[in-house]
């Protein structure tokens, strides 16, 4: 009796531990099902709601003098005196340096032998030459220095007489581009400071640039900054047109399809949203425009995958709503 009650005890044992074994199983692979179950994505929303609008053309260009002018001197000698530094503003006819010819600073070393008054003797009878502004502008580069030997060749001092942007537009976008366009100017190592600017011109004649056909256009900042230099990046962001206090979206809830933008607006006391067709007018780089179908406070879901499918059958079976069944 002893060992059938030992073989008694030992398969209730037996039994309890395989019934656990068998209810951890079950356990783990509700777990796992579960787990493995697709879920339901999460519905996000999107509020209509008022705001500006720009639409724009956006490219690359450098800062560059308009009009760029070497100036050399007439002839060749010693420069005296230079009266200008660069960045500095000068009008046409005033004097920026004075230069003696080879035989005036030859004559005036010899004169320095006897004496004082024998330079300033000659220094009046034999003049120096003056080096004059050609035009209104400032000086972007100074070459020279009092002592300093040139010839005629050398170009002691550059001018400009404005800074503009040198852009370059994809011949895509050129059509977008008119002269006297409005335009917006913004310095790579400036990101925070936009220049306002217009187009000065286009170019009639094209250049292949990396297999790319473009145009350079001209693109004049109403003022000038002190930080702008000639050789500075900059973005330019063409306006082709803006508005005020219009009816915005995100351009990722808008959704194409047969040339009609769709939104799903979200539906009170239902989960189902409804498929509606908007008219749209600006676009932006971010959002656009909503002309109709829609009015402030709206909410509108963004589309997931499960609405794009539904989305794409719907234009394939005719009706305006696709989560609405079929009529038999």
């Amino acid at each position: 009796m002893k060992y059938n009650n030992g073989k008694l005890q030992s398969t209730k044992y037996q039994l309890q531990t395989t019934s656990l074994a068998f209810l951890f199983l079950l356990f783990a692979s509700t777990f796992l099902l579960a787990s493995c179950s697709p879920k339901e994505e999460s519905l996000k929303t999107i509020i209509v709601a008022r705001g500006n609008i720009v639409a724009q053309i956006s490219t690359t260009g450098t800062v560059m003098p308009r009009n760029r002018l070497e100036i050399k001197p007439p002839i060749a000698g010693r420069v005296d005196k230079v009266l200008v530094d660069e960045g500095q503003w000068v009008k046409k006819g005033q004097v920026l340096a004075w230069m003696s010819s080879s035989e005036r600073a030859a004559l005036l070393d010899a004169a320095y032998s006897e004496g004082e008054e024998s330079v300033v003797y000659w220094g009046q009878v034999y003049k120096a030459a003056p080096i004059i502004a050609p035009l209104n502008g400032f000086i972007i580069k100074r070459e020279v220095e009092a002592g300093q030997s040139v010839s005629t060749d050398d170009a002691i001092l550059v001018m400009a007489d404005r800074l503009i942007v040198k852009a370059q537009v994809d011949e895509t976008d050129i059509g977008g581009v008119r002269l006297g366009q409005k335009a917006l100017i913004v310095i790579d190592a400036y990101p925070d400071e936009a220049i306002p600017g217009k187009v000065g011109h286009i170019d009639y004649e094209s250049e292949v640039v990396n297999n790319v056909t473009i145009y350079e256009v001209n693109v004049v900042p109403q003022t000038i900054p002190s930080f702008l230099r000639s050789g500075m990046s900059a973005t330019v962001n063409f306006i082709l047109s803006e508005k005020e206090d219009v009816l915005l979206l995100p351009l990722t809830v808008v959704k194409v399809a047969n040339g009609n933008s769709n939104v799903f607006l979200k539906v009170a006391d239902t989960k189902d949203p409804k498929l509606i067709r908007i008219n749209t007018g600006v676009e932006g780089t971010t959002s656009v425009e909503v002309i109709s179908g829609l009015a402030h406070g709206d909410e509108v879901l963004v589309p997931t995958a499960k609405m794009m499918e539904q989305l794409r059958n719907n234009h394939r079976r005719g009706p305006m709503n696709p989560f609405e069944k079929k009529k038999k």
